[in-house]
Order: structure tokens, then C-alpha cells, then sequence
């Protein structure tokens, strides 16, 4: 296990990197009209794809704090902000494992947004004078950015981020410490930090086999890759 103080700087840096990757003054490609509509079909078709999660009651919250919170179409900057301001404080109080499954979070979210800046240019170039996504241009304008190893990492992330939350959440103590700074957390105004790792508990508290869980979206993510990659004509029908 990393030394917290190495953790903490690790998720200062994430952070940091994602805080500039969604900042139109820095990144001027957050300003494409295509982003939107990017990101709005993609929440559509993580939702479809997570249909059989969200009908199973024991896995419906895991699988919908996975659409909200990690891999989803929500503006996470409130939730960064409460991160950078108070980095020393999590150092102290949360169980390093708890740590470093956030900086990988964040960082999912950061590759994540990168990779959409990419396809966002990429459908630019593809379809100047179009408004709507649809699955054969995403697939167009997914191979002309590439970048397997990225994408593969980004699905590594997710099941980084899924199974270390299934973990550390379970762990001895951490229900009585969110308890006990939800006050604290509301009085500070991290709500957002506060609410993102309540809501991962509640719903990991419900999960039972965590690994499987994790390892079934893996799964199916890297399917989808491979698919869209060797041009299947219905990438996104994964079993």
C-alpha cells in the first residue's frame, strides 16, 4: 500500500489535470458543439448497455452510481473543487485505500474527457453540418481517434475505481466516519465530495459479489472496444 502523503499527491495532481481539462479557457475544445451531443449519446448508451444491472435489485444502485458518479454525464467540478480544498484533512481521515481508489476516479474522469475532446474534433472534421450522433458515425469517428491503449486503460480505470470503492467503503469504520462528517462535510460546504462518497457507500452496501460485478462491466467494455475497432456492425449488442 502507498505511503498517504504519496496518495495525496497523486490526487492533487489528478485533480488538478482534470480541473484544466474542463476549463474552456485552457482547453478551448470544450467549446465544440459536438461535445454535448457526444456526451448526452454516450450517457444514453451506458444506460443501455447497464440495462440488466439496473433490473437486478441487489445490483441496481452500484449500477446507477456507476452512470451518476463514475462513468456517467455529470459535471464533476463542484466535487474536485471539495477535493483540492481539503487534500491534507483526507490524508489525515480516510484510510488510504479509500484515497487511492478517488485519485483514480479522477483520473478516469480526466481520460475520460480527454478522449471525448478528441472524438468531439474528430466528428468536427467527420460532420461539419450535422447535430444528431448516431451509433455508425460514433463508430467512424471512435477509429479515426484510436488510441486502444487509452481506451484500454480507461476501462482498467473503471474497474480500478469499482472494485477499490466495493472495497474500501467496506471497510471497518468508514460507515461511522461519513457518518459522523456529514455535518461537518454540509457546515464546510463540501457537500458534493460528502454526497459522492455516501452515495458510492449506499450502494456498494448492496452489492455483494464486488469483483463480478466489476469485472462483468470490464468484460463488456472491452468487447464494445474490439467490436468498434474491427468495424462490427452491432458493436454495442454485448450478451
Amino acid at each position: 500500500m502507498p505511503h498517504p502523503h504519496d496518495v495525496a499527491q497523486r490526487l492533487s495532481r489528478r485533480v488538478a489535470c482534470h480541473q484544466a481539462l474542463h476549463d474552456p479557457a485552457v482547453e478551448r475544445r470544450n467549446r465544440l458543439r459536438w461535445l454535448p451531443e457526444l456526451r448526452r449519446w454516450q450517457a444514453e448508451r451506458l444506460q443501455r448497455s447497464f440495462a440488466r444491472f439496473l433490473r437486478d435489485p441487489r445490483r441496481r444502485a452500484a449500477a446507477e452510481f456507476f452512470l451518476t458518479d463514475v462513468y456517467g454525464d455529470r459535471d464533476f467540478a463542484r466535487r474536485d473543487a471539495d477535493i483540492a480544498r481539503v487534500i491534507p484533512m483526507m490524508q489525515k481521515l480516510l484510510p488510504t485505500r479509500l484515497l487511492v481508489t478517488i485519485a483514480s476516479a479522477i483520473e478516469l474522469g480526466a481520460l475520460s474527457h480527454a478522449l471525448d475532446l478528441r472524438m468531439a474534433e474528430a466528428l468536427q472534421r467527420l460532420a461539419p453540418r450535422r447535430r444528431r450522433l448516431d451509433q455508425a458515425l460514433y463508430a467512424q469517428a471512435y477509429r479515426e481517434v484510436g488510441l486502444p491503449r487509452l481506451r484500454g486503460r480507461q476501462i482498467a480505470l473503471i474497474e480500478e475505481v469499482g472494485g477499490g470503492f466495493g472495497r474500501a467503503l467496506k471497510a471497518r469504520g468508514v460507515a461511522a466516519l461519513l457518518a459522523f462528517s456529514r455535518g461537518p462535510a454540509r457546515l464546510a460546504g463540501l457537500d458534493e465530495l460528502q454526497g459522492f462518497l455516501e452515495r458510492g457507500y449506499a450502494a456498494f452496501e448492496q452489492l455483494g459479489d464486488v469483483e463480478g460485478f466489476v469485472a462483468e462491466i470490464g468484460g463488456d467494455e472491452r468487447e464494445v472496444m474490439r467490436r468498434l475497432f474491427e468495424r462490427h456492425p452491432a458493436p454495442f449488442a454485448v450478451d
